[in-house]
């Protein structure tokens, strides 16, 4: 008998993502640190079960987009160094006590941080300062960085950990100028504020892309995110999905000519037809698009359509001839279909998909 928390679960593969992480690791010298990103909710693999996988594995930093992730994973016994990439500024007092390492995009930040760890006393306090070097969406400009140096020499209250930026186009080899433009300007830049500092703080401009794509530019630090989930920007590399979204089916129904299936009557049944309902729908990160046929999910090792249109909790397939079974399983994503194809369907990026799944979904970690 089924329990209904047997229904649907992310399985996230320890054994997948062992081998992902080893790829990328064989891309870097032996002394190039690696940071694997673990913002919402692990790209939706469950960040605390990632994280906690990435922190066995060998993993030098994560880094989490909002103070309240990198507070989960404190409180959840993961004690690696967390970059926070989007701080902003009212949870400083938090993330101190954390021990949570604040990005810093621009003076008016690093300002409210010195005032809090000096009215607590603390001196060198470890954080990453920003570059805008083309992204344009945070960081100090070129313009910006002698205010930086002027505020950092009278201000012991931090010490500069890391400095770094971030690439806008790594994957597409079109923009491969843009690309060595940013690289220039990061070198110009870093060079300067070194200089000025005196001494040596870790750079990383790296993400996945740009690890496969331009290796010679890792500096001290690389940043891993959807590479380490399975997807690659190189054609022909063939990774591991970290995950696959499974459920099992909860009713199977044989309707006659003419029958119409789910919301708007969108589901058009022949003589014969034979549907299944699996409990996920567009709040479990199934995007309605992929209804009415657009899609297919893998059931004992056949594609079946959605036929209707998506429900909020639910969604119909057809499984006419197929052998299916009340408490079979269906992959939604994972190896076969995988979530790139599901994001080409949708026009998206497989990032979307995956972290649309939500966390009522059950995450468990398969060795």
């Amino acid at each position: 008998m089924m329990r209904e928390d047997d229904f649907s679960r992310l399985e996230l593969d320890l054994k997948g993502c062992q081998r992902n992480y080893r790829y990328f690791r064989s891309l870097l010298e032996p002394q190039t640190k690696l940071l694997v990103l673990v913002k919402a909710n692990a790209y939706g693999h469950g960040a605390v079960e990632f994280a906690a996988m990435m922190q066995r594995a060998g993993a030098d930093y994560l880094a989490v987009a909002y103070p309240v992730e990198g507070l989960e994973l404190r409180e959840n016994g993961i004690s690696l160094p967390i970059i926070v990439l989007t701080s902003g500024t009212d949870f400083f007092p938090e993330m101190i006590q954390r021990r949570l390492e604040p990005s810093i995009p621009n003076l008016y930040s690093l300002e409210v941080l010195c005032a809090e760890l000096r009215s607590r006393g603390l001196r060198d306090y470890p954080v990453h300062i920003k570059l805008d070097t083309g992204m344009h969406r945070l960081g100090f400009m070129t313009s910006e960085i002698p205010p930086l140096l002027d505020f950092l020499k009278i201000h012991p209250e931090v010490r500069v950990k890391s400095l770094f930026s971030h690439l806008c186009v790594a994957e597409d080899p079109a923009e491969d100028a843009f690309t060595e433009g940013q690289f220039q300007l990061f070198e110009q830049n870093t060079r300067q504020i070194i200089t000025a500092l005196g001494y040596q703080p870790l750079r990383h401009i790296l993400n996945s892309a740009g690890i496969e794509r331009f290796p010679s530019h890792q500096y001290d630090m690389v940043r891993l995110g959807i590479g380490i989930y399975g997807v690659s920007a190189l054609p022909g590399v063939q990774l591991s999905p970290a995950a696959s979204l499974k459920c099992k089916i909860l009713q199977i129904k044989q309707l006659d000519e003419g029958d119409t299936v789910g919301y708007g009557r969108w589901g058009k049944a022949h003589a014969g037809t034979r549907i299944a309902t699996i409990p996920v729908g567009y709040a479990d990160g199934i995007d309605r698009h992929l209804g009415r046929g657009a899609a297919s999910f893998s059931l004992n090792g056949r594609r079946v359509p959605t036929i209707g249109n998506i429900c909020m909790d639910m969604c119909m397939l057809d499984v006419t001839g197929v052998p299916a079974e009340v408490g079979d399983t269906v992959t939604i994503f994972g190896a076969d279909p995988s979530v790139t194809e599901l994001a080409d369907i949708l026009g998206t990026i497989p990032y979307e998909i995956l972290a649309s799944v939500p966390r009522r979904i059950e995450r468990l970690v398969v060795r």
